[in-house]
């Protein structure tokens, strides 16, 4: 669950809607890392797309 945490944190420092891999670039974390935790994110609702491929928390 570190995955997400982390992702989030960068989302919400960025202030801006971020696609996977400035999202990876950022964390450090390995792009697919990223993909994986994404697409549950997405599932689970704890992100949203404002724009196409950018992803930003859902709970700004």
């Amino acid at each position: 669950m570190a995955e997400k945490e982390q992702i989030l944190e960068a989302m919400k420092k960025a202030d801006e809607p971020l696609n996977a891999s400035k999202i990876a670039e950022l964390t450090g974390l390995d792009r697919k890392v990223v993909d994986k935790a994404m697409a549950a994110m997405k599932k689970d609702g704890s992100i949203v797309s404002p724009v196409r491929c950018k992803w930003e928390p859902a709970d700004k």
